[in-house]
């Protein structure tokens, strides 16, 4: 069948259904995280929520459109069972509540969208019970989810909180608020059927290769294609495939015959088994039970495709059968420059990186993290190995944007990984119990836009105190040209900065310096900054690109109380998407960067803007306070 006109920026459900849409490069959109990482720094990683509000403990609290992807909480069975309830679009009432024991049954969080894992006693640590929805719950203006009970403690009968994974639109157009009466059905058809193609189908040709043999120190080429298409799959069946050949197989695709390869990386990880104890796969790429491996990320290029297996071990490897499908159906909908290259990170060798995280990718230019594979060793076995925390920077942001509460939480599993294999259609992970562990995980609806830069990183344990070596990569969409350009700087405090943006403040509370850090793997750093606690409004003037497609603010704040907002105009009109709220706090690391995205409606064709940010009051905040702030063209 042909395809349809292209949906190029789709939201909410549409984006989860519509995996064949995935390469396509998006604007308007940010990801962001909210859950209990330990504010200090450590490994306490239960004892967190935004804020009480009469009988009820809020977990996430956002303003203005976006999409929740992926909910997580864990708890002991012992615990109390709370309810969650979500609040849509300033609702006084919710809309949807559901207890942990409906995960999985209760619609649309039904089984393998939602689902709920129980990991083992594990020598009296466990059981502990994870509940994971990937169920989209998109909103038109504004999200709360609260509980009725104190999400908190470690010990057994105390049940901690867990995270949310979401997109912040910064416009509302194409979303539709959720409601819970949605069909699913196409996307629990896709992810009932895990190992077969999640795309629609198409008319396509096959580049096959029968009884493949690559001796040692050989290349093989697989395909060799020129002009415009799309790679629609890449199947392998193995005549007698070792796992140390997962590791010594290269596959190496070049698009557009760029001088370096767009993917290089192992063959264990391009099919989500690195390790290859045991069988493990999602949506998109892994290995089915009878040993076929797969891989179904569309793969668009526009000038050529060349995809070679290069050996580089010791001994021949063998493939019974080696098959990559090509199609011209994708043609209008992968127009170029509308989608981004498919993209493998440079392996990162497996290595121990002690005292500080272990950079598994670091990605320029513009596009989206679809997908990421982490391996981790340590020097003996029955080691609790994988209690770090992933941690995303994005844009060259100071603050996280993504987070994990232990390596196993960004897998949305618990209690380590002392069950290998576990697989669910968007995250799996292989290994002996707790060392090594190999895990992966498909952002397939709550994809990592970036505009110029994505770096990932992980701890290696509860805070960079244990020797592990790790190693990996990223799977993305992307093109090299940044969509982000840095086009002004207001230092709040300095004197001559402010002179020149014609800085000024109503309601001010004065001057304070401050001397603190940030969250995540640069909270060892003391920076000092003087900044302005404001009551009424500040404004001022900023540069930017008069060819932008928006622009983003953003700002260094003292987080020592949450529930920062303010509205934002710009030339004198509101900002009517959202106001610029950000609801959790951190007394310790008191350092955040967080970012506001002014609509192009706002911006386009003009090379100045007047900025003024007027404070609302919310919760125990008193002030809007600012010392710092970038403003970015989006181009």
């Amino acid at each position: 069948m042909s395809t349809t006109k292209p949906i190029l920026q789709p939201k909410g459900l549409a984006n989860l259904e519509r995996f064949d849409l995935l390469p396509l490069l998006r604007d308007g959109v940010q990801v962001r995280y909210e859950g209990s990482i330990d504010k200090q720094g450590f490994n306490a990683d239960w004892d967190w929520w935004l804020y009480r509000d009469r009988d009820e403990w809020v977990i996430f609290d956002v303003d203005g459109p976006g999409c929740i992807y992926n909910f997580v909480q864990h708890r002991y069975p012992e615990s109390k069972e709370p309810t969650f309830r979500f609040y849509f679009d300033g609702e006084e009432r919710p809309r949807f509540e559901i207890k942990p024991s409906e995960f999985g049954s209760k619609a649309p969080f039904v089984s393998p969208l939602a689902d709920a894992y129980l990991g083992p006693d594990d020598n009296g640590r466990g059981p502990i019970r994870v509940v994971r929805s990937f169920v989209p719950m998109p909103f038109r203006t504004s999200c709360k989810i609260t509980t009725d009970l104190q999400l908190k403690g470690p010990n057994k009968g105390d049940g901690g909180w867990g995270h949310v994974v979401y997109h912040a639109y910064d416009a509302a157009d194409g979303v539709d608020t959720f409601t819970g009466g949605e069909s699913y059905d196409r996307v629990l058809d896709m992810w009932r059927n895990v190992g077969e193609d999640p795309k629609p189908e198409t008319s396509s040709k096959a580049a096959a290769h029968e009884r493949l043999m690559i001796g040692p120190g050989e290349t093989a080429t697989v395909l060799d294609e020129r002009g415009q298409g799309s790679v629609v799959s890449i199947l392998a069946e193995s005549a007698a495939l070792k796992p140390a050949d997962l590791l010594n197989v290269w596959i190496r695709a070049t698009w557009d015959d760029h001088a370096q390869p767009d993917v290089d990386c192992p063959i264990g990880v391009f099919f989500a088994n690195e390790l290859g104890y045991n069988h493990v796969g999602v949506l998109s790429h892994g290995i089915r039970p009878d040993g076929r491996m797969y891989n179904y990320f569309s793969m668009p290029y526009w000038k050529s495709a060349r995809i070679e297996l290069i050996n580089k071990g010791e001994t021949e490897v063998v493939f019974a059968s080696w098959e990559t499908r090509v199609t011209g159906d994708y043609n209008d909908t992968y127009a170029e420059g509308s989608a981004g290259y498919f993209r493998s990170t440079p392996y990162y060798e497996s290595k121990a990186t002690q005292g500080a995280d272990s950079i598994i990718g670091t990605i320029r230019g513009r596009g989206h993290l679809v997908a990421g594979h982490v391996t981790g060793f340590t020097r003996k076995s029955g080691m609790i190995s994988c209690e770090g925390d992933v941690r995303v920077h994005i844009d060259g942001i100071a603050t996280p944007q993504v987070e994990s509460d232990g390596s196993e939480s960004w897998v949305c599993y618990g209690w380590g990984f002392p069950t290998p294999p576990e697989t669910n259609p968007s995250s799996a992970y292989d290994g002996l119990p707790d060392n090594p562990w190999s895990m992966v995980r498909l952002c397939g609806g709550d994809w990592y836009p970036f505009r110029s830069e994505l770096v990932f990183g992980i701890e290696a344990g509860e805070y960079n105190n244990q020797y592990i070596r790790h190693s990996g990569a990223l799977f993305y969409y992307g093109v090299d040209e940044a969509g982000l350009v840095l086009t002004d700087e207001l230092d709040v405090g300095n004197k001559a900065s402010e002179g020149i943006h014609s800085y000024r403040a109503t309601g001010s509370r004065g001057y304070y310096t401050l001397e603190s850090y940030y969250e995540g793997d640069e909270d060892h750093k003391l920076i000092r900054d003087t900044g302005h606690e404001i009551e009424g409004a500040s404004e001022f003037i900023v540069t930017i690109a008069p060819n932008n497609k928006g622009v983003r603010l953003r700002r260094r704040s003292d987080q020592m109380t949450g529930r920062q907002k303010a509205n934002v105009y710009v030339d004198g009109v509101l900002v009517k998407e959202r106001s610029w709220y950000y609801a959790d706090r951190n007394p310790y690391k008191r350092w955040l960067e967080d970012e506001f995205d002014i609509p192009a409606a706002y911006t386009a064709g003009k090379h100045e803007l007047t900025i003024k940010l007027e404070y609302v009051q919310a919760g125990e905040t008193r002030v809007w306070n600012e010392f710092y702030y970038w403003i970015y063209s989006l181009v």
